[in-house]
C-alpha cells in the first residue's frame, strides 16, 4: 500500500513506490503503443515523451512540472486512440501521486 506523500519509501528496495508505479505504467503503454499498427500524426512526440518519462524514473524522484508537461504531451499526441485510454490513465494515475507542479512566477 502506498504511503501518503512525502513519507519514507515502503519496498523493500528502497526505492519510492510511486517511481516504481510510474516505471511501470510508463512502460506498459509504450508497449501497446509499439504494437500498435495505426499510424498518427503525433505518434514519434509520444514515444519521445514516453522515453524522458522513463528515463526520469531511472534517475530517482522526478521533478514534479516536468512529469506534468510530459503527461499533456503524451495525451495531446495520442488523443483519441482508444486502444491506448486505459493505459494512459494508469500513466496519469502514476504522476499524480506525486502532487502539483509548483505554480510559475
Amino acid at each position: 500500500m502506498l504511503r501518503s506523500l512525502g513519507q519514507r519509501p515502503v519496498t523493500g528496495s528502497g526505492e519510492d513506490p510511486r517511481v516504481a508505479g510510474l516505471r511501470s505504467a510508463v512502460s506498459r503503454l509504450r508497449r501497446e503503443l509499439a504494437v500498435l499498427p495505426a499510424d498518427f500524426p503525433d505518434r514519434s512526440i509520444a514515444e519521445d515523451e514516453l522515453a524522458a518519462l522513463a528515463a526520469m524514473t531511472m534517475a530517482g524522484i522526478p521533478e514534479v512540472s516536468r512529469l506534468h508537461r510530459s503527461l499533456l504531451l503524451v495525451a495531446g499526441a495520442i488523443g483519441s486512440v482508444s486502444a491506448l485510454t486505459r493505459s494512459l490513465a494508469d500513466v496519469r494515475r502514476a504522476v499524480e501521486l506525486f502532487g502539483e507542479s509548483a505554480p510559475r512566477r
